[in-house]
């Protein structure tokens, strides 16, 4: 039986929040000990560079979530997991995947629509003023990534489908010239997976600076639950869950039978404090576990150094006879008598 070629990629541009780990890192971890699975995982951070120039939030950003993803239990055994940049191959097969990749392709990307549509709206002259080829052209890193190990399947959210679709197209051109190397990925998107609003209502996002970090000490947890923005009903009126962020926190971290019981709290008016105060001791309890294991393994970068390593060895495995054979077909290889 062939095993499902699964890859999924973390940019480390900050720490991973409530979000992340609800969205992604959880239903990761689990596909991670799926025997009938080949999970890659890996460190985006050629990708970072797209958009954050900081160097040390990168390095601080790839220890703290290397730290994350093992200190929640991710079976390293079965699931490939690596920093990009220990793969010097992705970078050469980048550029070979450039030469087949039409621009008109490019133009088309969402982020790069975007980023021209903000200059437009500015009234700058230059719609590209600004836009670096890294953003342009980050969907071709993105194939290179996905190519790599040939991945079935990549889950993605929806925002991100395009860029599997645009793998999709560079690999069917790279094949039709040079024959067939490349599997056509898959998206996969998860319909029930879980998107969590931030401490002002809106998307938990970095970008909005409104996210509760997964591995906050106690303390700091309380009071940024204490800062989740709520309406201004009293304590003994009846409240919706429905658009309620406390609860949609909440219900990504109980059981069926815990989400009913609150419920019910909310239809009895049960205050906002007290809420809060639920909230965080559920979600303190589940995640100290993980925490006191990360607290740890941040004291030991030198063994997250190790794993990722021995991970990088094995993405090598694959990737190094793969590079030679698509050098091969494209026609660079030593000159032979």
């Amino acid at each position: 039986m062939n095993k499902a070629i699964i890859l999924t990629g973390i940019t480390t541009t900050g720490a991973p929040h409530l979000g992340n780990y609800v969205g992604a890192i959880r239903p990761a971890i689990a596909a991670s000990k799926d025997q009938n699975a080949q999970p890659f995982y890996f460190l985006a951070d050629y990708h970072a560079l797209i958009k954050c120039q900081e160097p040390e939030r990168v390095r601080r950003s790839s220890l703290e979530i290397a730290a994350t993803w093992l200190a929640l239990g991710l079976d390293t055994n079965n699931a490939v997991f690596y920093r990009q940049s220990d793969v010097p191959e992705i970078l050469e097969l980048t550029w070979m995947l450039t030469c087949v990749t039409a621009k008109g392709l490019m133009n088309r990307a969402h982020a790069y629509k975007a980023a021209v549509a903000d200059n437009e709206q500015g009234g700058e002259s230059d719609p590209d003023k600004g836009i670096a080829m890294g953003l342009f052209s980050y969907p071709v890193l993105m194939a290179a990534d996905i190519l790599m190990f040939n991945a079935n399947k990549v889950p993605v959210g929806r925002d991100q489908v395009q860029h599997i679709e645009m793998a999709r197209d560079i690999a069917g051109r790279f094949n039709h010239i040079y024959g067939e190397h490349f599997t056509l990925p898959e998206a996969v998107l998860d319909e029930k997976g879980a998107t969590l609003s931030g401490l002002d209502g809106r998307k938990m996002s970095k970008s909005y600076n409104n996210t509760i970090p997964l591995f906050e000490p106690e303390k700091k947890l309380r009071k940024l639950i204490n800062k989740i923005k709520t309406n201004s009903l009293e304590p003994g009126e009846p409240k919706e869950t429905d658009g309620c962020t406390l609860f949609s926190i909440y219900q990504s971290f109980a059981t069926e039978e815990e989400v009913e019981q609150i419920r019910q709290r909310y239809a009895e008016g049960i205050g906002w404090g007290e809420m809060k105060q639920v909230l965080f001791e559920h979600v303190n309890e589940q995640i100290t576990p993980a925490r006191e294991r990360y607290d740890a393994l941040m004291e030991r970068p030198d063994h997250i150094e190790e794993q990722l390593l021995e991970g990088a060895k094995k993405a090598r495995a694959i990737s190094s006879p793969f590079i030679q054979e698509l050098r091969k077909a494209v026609g660079i290889s030593r000159i032979t008598l």
